[in-house]
């Protein structure tokens, strides 16, 4: 059949980013150092074309099926995970990026917190990876995840989402420890406290964070509502005088 008279078929998938240690799944792909990391889970295909290879968790779009319904439920259904953040990303549609048939896919990206990822299916076909260490991932997935990564690191400078990693109240080196991790940079501790505490964006909750070894610290959430979508008052920028010293 010629290529322009093939049927295009609509599907969903979605990119699930954890922050680790939060997130430490049984079989998950461990890249060789220790430090903290995004990581993915993928679903390994049980049937061609691309039969073996991992994938983005995703599927087919119903018949009378919103977009984002079908995304919440092929994600949960291959991956057991149901996140609150759940975003559009783009629309991947390459005439090419599927050898059977025309595949239009809607990629959405969730964000999830550690406790959103209990629920987690224990299958060895569904496998979380350091999200910059992958595998060759079946159709153009690597390029998509690639993609994903571009956004959430660009949208990391002016907007709120470091809290969609994190819970309703958080420490200063938790919210640093978000930053550092999506963009794989050391920031200084002094100057990164300094900057956050000067912004007004974020309020002491009168209460510390029990069991560490060395004086609670503490514990702080956002001043007003957050939309973790969108532009908001608190932005870190990655500016020299951020980052850490050379010891």
């Amino acid at each position: 059949m010629p290529r322009h008279e093939r049927d295009v078929r609509l599907a969903t998938s979605t990119v699930i980013f954890a922050l680790e240690p939060g997130v430490t799944p049984e079989g998950a792909e461990r890249s060789a150092s220790d430090r903290t990391s995004l990581w993915i889970p993928l679903v390994r295909r049980l049937r061609e074309p691309g039969e073996g290879r991992w994938a983005l968790p995703g599927g087919w779009l119903g018949a009378g099926e919103a977009l984002d319904r079908a995304a919440a439920r092929t994600l949960e259904e291959t991956t057991g995970v149901t996140p609150r953040y759940l975003e559009q990303l783009y629309t991947f549609g390459d005439p090419d990026r599927s050898p059977d048939e025309r595949v239009v896919s809607v990629v959405y990206w969730a964000l999830v917190r550690p406790e959103e990822t209990t629920g987690a299916i224990d299958d060895p076909n569904v496998r979380w990876f350091d999200a910059d260490d992958l595998p060759d991932l079946a159709f153009d997935h690597n390029a998509i995840v690639e993609y994903a990564l571009g956004r959430l690191r660009t949208k990391l400078g002016y907007s709120q989402i470091a809290h969609a990693f994190l819970g309703e109240t958080f420490t200063i080196a938790e919210l640093r420890e978000v930053y550092e991790t999506v963009l794989r940079v050391h920031l200084d501790p002094a100057n990164f406290r300094r900057t956050v505490e000067a912004s007004g964006a974020l309020v002491e909750t009168g209460e510390v964070r029990t069991g560490t070894r060395h004086r609670p610290p503490k514990l702080y959430r956002p001043a007003g509502p957050t939309d973790v979508g969108s532009a908001g008052p608190f932005r870190v920028p990655i500016a020299p005088h951020l980052r850490k010293s050379p010891s």
